[in-house]
């Protein structure tokens, strides 16, 4: 019953004015232990000039208390400020004590009275450490009354750094404490053996199923800033196979108002991992690059169009055209931006195949720079209909490209993909013809063309994680086309802050490459899902080879054959040395390939696209026979 009192009283805050009378106590009774500290516990001292000391000594240190406010923080949340205080408040008593005894001593306003400056130092170490013990004392105190004794989770902290001590705080803070810390673990054996508050720091090399299992770990939260995502993925897949819950600390840079919060603490998915150092848009250029700009962007409702344009809305941008035929996600965007209160933005349901409609919209709109990035991506639908991916990658791109020079556009900014080098599928060649017109335009009016180029993004339309979470949710199992077959990943907003980037530093003609880091086994990826989610390979959850796709490649490359790369001032942007096409040449065969497509006729539409593009050998896929035999000779050469 007692405890349950303190206990409510305690949990609502002991107010302020107690804490203020215990720190005035603490200080009146430090006073004495002072003088009998001085005289070895002797009593040869006038009991009557002590009496009229501590009366001093009690108002000098309410008006300290009062001026510092040291007494008003919150007890059980003590920390290096609260002692801070502390020692500001005991310097201030100290200082006006020493001034009234220096003053009476110059003016003998009471006969005889003094403190011995000894005392006075005394007193002032001894105010110093009796108010910071009392605050943890009572913090400590707190702990024991609030904590509920029954540990739900048994935790090891991965990471013996900064981070890893600041998790091991914030845990320990928690006001309802059912997580008990056991240890840290730690790649660095300059640190293995040691203790960190009390705890041992354990060598990551001896964190196995037994030691997992002795010390039933239920948790091991991975607290590293700064770690190469490989190396992160390493350690997530080896812990994950332990048969522990893996949790990861975010970025600092997500951190809550710059403090990192317990809530922010989560299961680690494989996007955690997989995700970058991240890029900020601090370039002036670039935020030079939109001031007063109408910017129309296409393919506005898709998963990198929709981010461009949220992107661009935090640049002084004069008007932000959105534009896309898909109405539901469109209309999704605008609602965020009138949420926001970003009003510069005008959204507008179009098809990038009418010519007619877009020349409208550019006689209307008067836009200055296009960021385009309309096309049909998925590979096995345009692998079955040639004619779609010609419709809009390539005569929809064209339809824009023709609008911006005639307009007299400032820049033209392309957003291409990795599947355009050396393309095994439909999709891909569409997307390496767009390439190849955007370059005929170059240098026949006013407009810089610029092409970007990079694989595949995190949580994009029909990417690959997605659809293993659906998966994984529908009980499995998850499917891979191949053991073996790997993919570049990039997370969505980096891949548009590099888009961004290329665009501003584009003179006109260029094809950006960016740095897409390692590239990554599906099924790996797929494994380290299926235990990031809680569950076991392959007892929970197994993994299905189906056999590559239409078109679909073991690897992808961001470089054609024959092509290399220099160097941006940007590390991961780099510009792509391609081989030199006949301008007239192309622009024929393009005008003949968008003729054909009208017939639909698939046979005749791939071939041509295969006489444009030789090098687009086709992979698993019925029109494999329509492969320029020559090209198919040199490449096996």
């Amino acid at each position: 019953m007692f405890k349950a009192i303190i206990k409510k009283f305690i949990k609502n805050n002991a107010p302020r004015w107690l804490v203020l009378i215990i720190d005035i106590y603490i200080v009146v009774n430090a006073f004495i232990l002072s003088y009998l500290i001085r005289f070895n516990f002797n009593f040869d001292f006038d009991s009557k000039d002590l009496i009229l000391q501590l009366v001093l000594t009690t108002f000098i240190s309410l008006l300290s208390f009062l001026a510092i406010g040291s007494y008003k923080g919150i007890i059980r949340h003590t920390g290096y400020r609260d002692s801070l205080n502390i020692l500001v408040a005991s310097f201030l008593i100290f200082l006006m004590l020493s001034s009234v005894v220096f003053l009476n001593k110059q003016f003998n306003v009471i006969v005889h009275f003094t403190i011995p400056i000894s005392i006075l130092i005394i007193h002032f170490l001894l105010n110093l450490f009796f108010l910071i013990v009392s605050r943890y004392l009572f913090k400590m105190l707190y702990v024991f009354l609030i904590t509920d004794f029954k540990v739900d989770t048994r935790v090891l902290i991965y990471g013996a750094g900064e981070t890893g001590l600041l998790t091991y705080s914030v845990l320990r803070d928690l006001k309802e404490n059912k997580v008990l810390i056991l240890g840290f673990i730690d790649d660095n054996k300059r640190k293995s053996g040691k203790k960190i508050n009390g705890l041992v720091v354990y060598d990551s090399s001896v964190i196995d199923a037994d030691f997992i299992k002795s010390k039933k770990i239920d948790e091991i939260i991975v607290s590293i800033q700064k770690v190469n995502p490989s190396k992160l993925i390493e350690i997530v897949d080896r812990l994950a196979d332990l048969n522990v819950k893996v949790k990861i600390v975010p970025p600092a840079a997500t951190w809550i108002e710059g403090d990192l919060k317990p809530q922010q603490i989560k299961q680690a998915k494989i996007e955690d991992l997989l995700g970058r150092e991240p890029i900020e848009l601090n370039n002036p250029i670039l935020r030079k690059e939109f001031i007063n700009q109408v910017v129309f962007i296409t393919g506005a409702a898709g998963s990198i169009g929709s981010e461009i344009s949220r992107q661009i809305t935090t640049f002084k941008a004069k008007q932000i055209i959105i534009l896309d035929q898909s109405e539901s996600e469109l209309y999704n965007l605008q609602q965020s931006f009138i949420n926001k209160g970003i009003l510069n933005t005008k959204a507008v349901v179009a098809d990038v195949r009418n010519r007619k409609r877009m020349e409208m919209l550019f006689q209307k709109y008067q836009p200055t720079m296009i960021f385009h990035a309309a096309a049909y991506k998925h590979v096995p639908f345009m692998e079955e209909y040639p004619y779609e991916a010609v419709a809009v990658n390539v005569a929809g791109t064209r339809n824009i490209a023709d609008l911006a020079v005639k307009y007299n556009v400032e820049k033209f900014v392309m957003i291409s993909t990795d599947k355009a080098v050396n393309p095994t599928n439909v999709m891909g060649a569409s997307k390496r013809i767009a390439e190849m017109y955007i370059t005929t335009l170059h240098n026949t009016g006013v407009t810089k063309f610029i092409t970007t180029r990079f694989g595949n993004v995190l949580g994009s339309n029909g990417s690959v994680i997605p659809l293993f979470q659906a998966q994984i949710e529908e009980g499995g199992p998850l499917t891979v086309t191949d053991k073996n077959i790997t993919r570049y990943f990039m997370t969505i907003p980096e891949a548009c802050q590099l888009v961004l980037e290329a665009g501003a530093m584009g003179k006109g003609g260029e094809i950006y490459v960016f740095d897409m880091g390692e590239s990554i086994k599906i099924y790996d990826l797929a494994r380290n899902m299926i235990q990031l989610s809680g569950l076991r390979f392959p007892q929970d959850i197994d993994i299905k080879i189906t056999g590559l796709r239409p078109g679909e490649k073991i690897y992808e490359e961001l470089l054609a054959d024959g092509e290399n790369t220099s160097p941006t001032y940007h590390e991961k942007i780099m510009i792509a040395s391609v081989k030199e096409i006949d301008k007239l040449e192309v622009n024929k065969a393009i005008e003949v390939l968008c003729s054909l497509n009208k017939d639909i006729n698939y046979k005749d539409i791939v071939g041509k696209m295969k006489e444009i593009v030789p090098e687009f050998i086709s992979n698993n896929s019925k029109y494999a026979e329509l492969d320029v035999k020559s090209f198919v000779k040199e490449k096996a050469s």
